[in-house]
């Protein structure tokens, strides 16, 4: 044999995505276009069951979406027109501090001013008292925008470019059926309508073939498993372990209502809203047509009525005659992600609680590493597998220290869940060691140790400061070159605040305008 010649024996032509909805049609796009680009003659086969309906709860999106939609081939006006999408610039927790009234702050989606150059967060610490201010509105400018109720781009923008960084909240049934279409109509995914009944296995463990519940059986060389919260393959032909972390995350039950505006010219939200409760949260996003609130909560802190009854209050009168819709909530991922030649993305791979909206986000970001770095032959697959597991181990933890982060630094003690969530038992290591280090340094690149963290720095500052986290940074002399530099920030974040009110256009009436006249393409 040749050196090279067992590779190219090997090579990895044809790729079959198990399950639909979101996961499974983002994954179809992303490889079929990926291979459109480059010119690589890999086929893109999706096959889904007609029976299993789309679970359809991660709402919220990350800006990486944009980047998604863009190498795809998705316009930004098809997408807001067909999916009802709106814009996001972040998310305002309410109650989750003291719960007193006055109780709220931003996680918006811009750094702070400046966060290339210059961390502002000592010289806010220690700002004048003339200079009452939170963090979010000291460093940037984009929670004065949400209060506003405006965008963050204008109608004559190009398409997936602001003014300020976004993301969008959108309908994820109908987002799974503009992917589909584009997939079969632009891509050439081919779409197969199937149950899945058996796989066939090689002898050294590779997925050969998937035998349909008709008799048909699909080749590949590459399985994309997207079947859910069922996880066929990777759990059910592998086996491999579910690693729980409801130790540390309580929340195992959710509850969605769909909630129609009042009059057609409501306002529209352009942030998420998560509102602390008893025993969970409330979120509530603003869609084109619609709201989407929902009940996040653990069920060993209250019961299913008392959590119904809870969101019904929260919504009001308009909850009136409107149905729920129970989701569980099983919080963990897989031990391995990467197994032989089979890949869980999506619900297969883990869950947990969609605060700060990581499940759309995570679906990309595994198939940003895999369609760029598609293994062309099965001998590069162990490898690339090895790296994938050994990343998204990494990605899973860091998301449930950072949502973690939301709880521990309550200072709520009426009920039994925020009590118990501040429980040293339940915070991770990694995170104790953190908070320590950030009661006298301020968060930085350096404090982890992942070149590319799913949450950076900049949003660790702002859920502790935005929590009112004691912390004790040294006093940066006024004098200084770095408090003349932080100065000259401030200033220019208070003049593109000034100059975005006067001229960014109302959330609805820019919804509006793209949905009559369409943005400008690139």
């Amino acid at each position: 044999m040749f050196p090279g010649e067992e590779a190219v024996n090997g090579l990895v032509q044809h790729v079959v995505v198990v399950g639909g909805g979101s996961a499974g049609w983002i994954a179809a796009c992303r490889l079929a276009a990926q291979a459109k680009r480059s010119g690589s003659g890999v086929r893109v086969t999706l096959v889904e069951s007609t029976n299993v309906p789309t679970i359809g709860v991660g709402e919220g999106t990350w800006p990486t979406m944009r980047n998604t939609l863009a190498k795809i081939g998705i316009t930004e006006t098809d997408f807001i027109r067909s999916c009802d999408a709106a814009f996001k610039q972040g998310a305002r927790f309410v109650g989750w501090t003291d719960g007193s009234p006055a109780d709220g702050y931003y996680h918006p989606l811009n750094p702070p001013a400046g966060a290339t150059e210059i961390d502002l967060a000592p010289h806010w610490l220690h700002r004048p008292a003339t200079e009452a201010a939170d963090f979010a509105s000291w460093v940037d400018f984009q929670a004065t925008l949400c209060d506003a109720g405006l965008a963050p781009k204008t109608i004559l923008m190009p398409e997936y470019a602001g003014h300020a960084n976004y993301a969008y909240h959108l309908d994820a049934g109908k987002f799974a059926t503009l992917l589909r279409d584009h997939a079969v109509d632009n891509l050439g995914v081919e779409h197969v309508l199937g149950d899945v009944v058996r796989p066939h296995m090689a002898d050294n463990g590779d997925i050969t073939d998937i035998e349909l519940g008709d008799g048909r059986r699909l080749a590949g060389d590459l399985f994309v498993d997207c079947t859910g919260f069922a996880a066929l393959l990777i759990g059910g032909v592998y086996g491999v372990p579910f690693r729980r972390c409801s130790d540390v995350l309580f929340a195992d039950r959710a509850m969605a209502m769909q909630v129609p505006y009042d009059g057609e010219d409501d306002d529209i939200t352009c942030h998420t809203v998560s509102t602390a409760q008893d025993a969970g949260w409330i979120w509530d996003i603003g869609l084109w047509t619609r709201r989407g609130v929902g009940h996040v909560y653990s069920s060993a802190h209250t019961s299913d009525d008392a959590a119904e009854a809870a969101l019904r209050r929260y919504v009001g009168p308009r909850a009136d005659g409107l149905s729920v819709r129970r989701i569980g909530i099983d919080a963990g991922h897989r031990e391995r992600f990467w197994q032989n030649n089979c890949v869980a993305v999506g619900l297969s791979a883990g869950f947990i609680e969609p605060l700060e909206a990581s499940a759309l986000m995570l679906i990309e970001t595994s198939m940003d590493a895999i369609a760029d770095r598609f293994p062309r032959t099965r001998s590069a697959m162990d490898v690339m597998a090895h790296q994938f597991n050994d990343t998204f181990r990494h990605h899973w933890q860091r998301i449930i220290e950072f949502l973690k982060l939301h709880y521990v630094l309550t200072k709520r003690t009426d009920t039994a869940f925020w009590r118990d969530n501040t429980a040293p038992s339940s915070i991770p290591d990694g995170l104790r060691e953190r908070l320590d280090l950030w009661r006298h340094h301020s968060p930085a690149p350096q404090d982890f140790d992942h070149a590319r963290e799913v949450f950076s720095w900049p949003s660790y500052q702002y859920v502790l400061h935005g929590m009112q986290f004691a912390s004790d940074y040294p006093r940066v002399d006024a004098a200084s070159p770095d408090a003349v530099m932080a100065g000259r920030f401030v200033a220019r974040n208070d003049r593109a605040r000034a100059d975005l009110l006067h001229r960014a256009p109302r959330h609805r009436d820019l919804l509006r305008a793209v949905r009559d006249h369409g943005l400008q393409l690139v």
